[in-house]
């Protein structure tokens, strides 16, 4: 028989193991326990200013960019602590990429947008092969189509959904593991918002995605898990239609319900 640890552990992408984030002498998370599993969509919910982003921040390292923040407890992707001093933090964020909530293209052409990752990484022998990957990786992000007769024109040209689906694309042409999401839709139409969050159901077959959405019925639609912040503390996590449908705790329930937000 095979043991049931051994196959979670196979499902699992990235962990995080009794979390604290402070900035200077302030706490910003407290003590935050999240098990991501692999090929699925995570959203992480909460009033502003509950810890969800600074949360997705641990997640590639990106809250080293800020001095005063300190960082106890693990994180761990594929089993491995991404906190270790020997850990590089570009191949680390090579395999943990990020979406912004303002689409942030370069200000190159849309093909140098996409290009750009796998030319530092050097992911391509040849030009014919970064060809292979800008085309895959604008397929994938649902733009291909829109922009195959323009790739010299710049990506800053483009209308806001696909500029965030470009940004996308840039993402996922380094394949990473996980794709980082921070309200990717919040700057886009209801109808640019509807293409993105089609397109992040399609992209979980291949990537896992942890995004923050300020949209409960967003989360609601798209998600598999769902994790509920408030006050910096990780109030409940689990399947998004128990957390939705049969919170556990009061306080997700007052959440969902609306009285308090």
């Amino acid at each position: 028989m095979s043991d049931p640890k051994e196959s979670k552990s196979k499902k699992l992408r990235m962990q995080a193991q009794n979390v604290d984030v402070f900035y200077g002498d302030k706490q910003a998370l407290f003590g935050v326990d999240m098990d991501i599993q692999k090929n699925q969509v995570t959203a992480l919910i909460g009033p502003s200013g509950c810890g969800k982003s600074t949360f997705l921040r641990c997640l590639n390292r990106m809250n080293d960019t800020v001095p005063s923040c300190r960082i106890e407890g693990k994180i761990l992707l594929d089993g491995e602590s991404i906190y270790e001093k020997n850990v590089d933090v570009v191949v680390l964020r090579s395999k943990v990429g990020m979406v912004f909530q303002k689409p942030n293209p370069f200000p190159k052409s849309i093909y140098d947008n996409v290009a750009y990752g796998p030319r530092i990484h050097g992911l391509t022998q040849s030009k014919e092969e970064l060809d292979t990957i800008v085309q895959k990786s604008l397929q994938r992000a649902g733009l291909w189509d829109e922009v195959k007769d323009r790739l010299n024109e710049p990506g800053t040209g483009l209308s806001g959904g696909q500029q965030q689906r470009l940004c996308i694309a840039r993402a996922i042409a380094i394949k990473p593991e996980v794709v980082l999401m921070d309200e990717p839709c919040s700057a886009l139409d209801p109808i640019a918002t509807a293409v993105v969050e089609e397109l992040i159901c399609e992209l979980k077959e291949k990537f896992t995605i942890v995004m923050v959405t300020h949209s409960m019925q967003q989360a609601r639609r798209i998600s598999d898990k769902t994790g509920f912040f408030h006050l910096g503390k990780l109030i409940e996590f689990g399947d998004t239609e128990q957390v939705f449908e049969a919170p556990v705790h009061e306080k997700t329930a007052d959440y969902i319900e609306g009285k308090f937000g």
